[in-house]
């Protein structure tokens, strides 16, 4: 009976155990998942969750990079385990002409199209993410001349510019604020590892992440390729009974406001 007694704790006690690993692996699990929305692929990724359904963690642009930059995620990393990624501000992409890292990937989750231009290979057309500026903590909006940035930029005087404003406070220096075009920057992070400041004050993040997106209801009027969208549109006309006046009158209406 004891023996009975003691084998039944111990197998209880075993199933105990293997239900809280369980549960540990599989809250590791969802902790690297839930952690993804700022991870940086290699040049070339489909988008996050088409990249994470193809890609088969071989390695292989890995091991293509020649610069070590790209890792494959560990546990711990808080990224999806084996995946690629890059920290830039350790090793950023070095915007390789002939990017390596792109067609061994086996499965297209490195896309070549992506990266290509008129059927050429092109790095420039990388999307990889975005340059950020924090301009609290950027000394170039000190007032101190650093170009640090700008300097690093493989796609100089496109993808970062250096705007020149007065300084007011000192009245005969000038400020030499960086500025970010979002369409041309590829994230490569070239511009995070040359800043000069403890923290990067410029930094890379995913474009999902990082740019905003104003919605099919805004058309730019100078953009023609943006106004084909609305080429078939028909005006609609809303007309109330404040229409009738004046925009000026309507300004002037203080209405009851001056009532006691």
């Amino acid at each position: 009976m004891n023996s009975d007694r003691r084998e039944f704790l111990l197998k209880s006690a075993r199933t105990a155990g293997l239900v809280c690993l369980s549960g540990l692996i599989w809250s590791a699990y969802v902790d690297e998942l839930t952690a993804s929305k700022l991870i940086l692929r290699p040049p070339g990724a489909l988008k996050e969750k088409d990249f994470l359904s193809t890609c088969i963690k071989c390695g292989l642009c890995v091991e293509a990079c020649p610069f070590d930059t790209l890792k494959l995620a560990k546990p711990g990393d808080n990224k999806p385990l084996g995946t690629p990624f890059f920290n830039p501000r350790d090793i950023p992409c070095y915007m390789c002409i002939d990017i390596p890292c792109v067609p061994v990937c086996p499965t297209n989750a490195l896309d070549e199209k992506l990266v290509s231009t008129n059927g050429k290979l092109d790095i420039n057309s990388a999307q990889m993410g975005v340059a950020i500026i924090d301009s609290q903590s950027c000394i170039a909006f000190w007032g101190i001349q650093c170009d640090a940035c700008y300097r690093a930029c493989p796609i100089l005087g496109q993808a970062i510019t250096i705007e020149y404003e007065k300084n007011e406070r000192t009245g005969k220096h000038s400020f030499m604020k960086p500025v970010v075009h979002t369409d041309v920057c590829t994230g490569c992070g070239l511009c995070e590892r040359a800043c000069v400041t403890q923290k990067a004050s410029i930094f890379i993040l995913p474009r999902e992440v990082a740019l905003g997106k104003a919605g099919d209801y805004y058309v730019k009027g100078w953009d023609e390729e943006d106004q084909k969208r609305v080429k078939n549109a028909k005006e609609i006309k809303t007309t109330t009974t404040i229409s009738k006046d004046k925009a000026i009158d309507s300004l002037n209406d203080m209405g009851d406001l001056l009532d006691d």
